[in-house]
């Protein structure tokens, strides 16, 4: 036990980790989103020049998580190689142990998954890009890969790029599929940047996840697409979010879920007590502004402590019957 500033004791935590997302670096000038929103490009990459500075400084993180979009689509494509690498290598000045990454829209704008996942140490069987780890006995942490069915990424005539583009035609009528127009509510969803999780990886999560209840873990789920729309604009949810989270709340196990890809970020706490947080991008952060944080894992909740534009975020885990 130890004695915090307010006079109150508190318990050590069992582990700390660093996280950030939406780095989306490019070698151009400042831009701005559709919405109008100011990204900056080059800044991006010296902010998390500064997370890394400041996890190594703290000392005590076992590991850190990338929350997906490491380089920006605007990106020229003759530098998206050299560009995904020089991020890659800011990440990889980290000394407290290893980066997990994960893939997102911006990530497979730039190139294809063969070149992509074993710059970013995925390790892969078939291009897949979901996995899980578990950093002590307590905890798991699940990855999952949420441009499994996507029309970016895989060959234009690949099973999961053609089932990718038949379910964009079923579901938005417009002939830009990155358009909602017209599309309404949770609908609006079924964009060509967004993806959905297959078949084959939801019986992988169905499997970790009945393993981590007979070991009686509590599980961290991240994705770089947000899993509830509590927590996120419709427009940047998971395609089949409702199928998933459907399987996750067949379990107690999962306490958390973790994501990027809605750049101000959200939080929400669904029916079952599970908390949806969302990172804020660091993309957007103007000159000598962050977003990066770093989460400590207790046995009943996570602390995320944000700096500057990421928010400190208290999430107490709801007990289970």
């Amino acid at each position: 036990m130890v004695l915090s500033s307010s006079g109150l004791t508190t318990t050590q935590p069992l582990f700390s980790f660093g996280l950030i997302s939406d780095v989306q670096y490019a070698d151009i000038p400042d831009g701005r989103s559709f919405l109008g929103v100011p990204r900056y490009y080059r800044h991006s990459i010296l902010v998390l020049q500064r997370a890394v500075k400041e996890w190594n400084t703290h000392q005590k993180h076992k590991f850190v998580i990338n929350f997906g979009d490491i380089v920006d689509g605007f990106c020229p494509k003759d530098q998206s190689l050299g560009a995904v690498q020089k991020v890659v290598d800011e990440f990889e000045m980290f000394r407290g142990g290893p980066v997990y990454h994960m893939i997102g829209n911006h990530c497979l704008y730039n190139l294809p998954r063969s070149k992509l996942l074993p710059l970013l140490k995925i390790q892969s069987l078939d291009g897949r890009a979901y996995y899980d780890f578990s950093p002590v006995p307590e905890y798991r942490f699940v990855v999952l890969d949420g441009y499994d069915i996507s029309a970016i990424g895989w060959p234009q005539d690949h099973p999961k790029s053609l089932e990718a583009m038949k379910i964009l035609r079923e579901k938005n009528p417009n002939e830009n599929k990155n358009s909602p127009t017209g599309m309404e509510g949770l609908e609006r969803r079924f964009l060509m940047f967004n993806g959905g999780i297959g078949r084959e990886q939801m019986e992988w999560l169905d499997g970790v996840l009945l393993e981590a209840t007979k070991k009686k873990q509590k599980v961290v789920v991240c994705c770089h697409l947000p899993l509830d729309a509590g927590a996120a604009s419709e427009k940047g949810l998971l395609w089949n979010y409702d199928e998933v989270m459907n399987l996750i709340h067949r379990y107690n196990c999962v306490k958390v879920c973790l994501a990027g890809h809605y750049h101000k970020g959200g939080y929400s706490i669904d029916s079952h007590g599970i908390h949806h947080r969302i990172i804020e991008a660091a993309l957007e952060c103007p000159l000598d502004t962050n977003a990066f944080g770093h989460i400590d894992a207790y046995h009943d909740r996570l602390s995320l402590v944000g700096t500057d534009r990421m928010k400190s975020t208290d999430m107490h885990f709801y007990p289970t019957s």
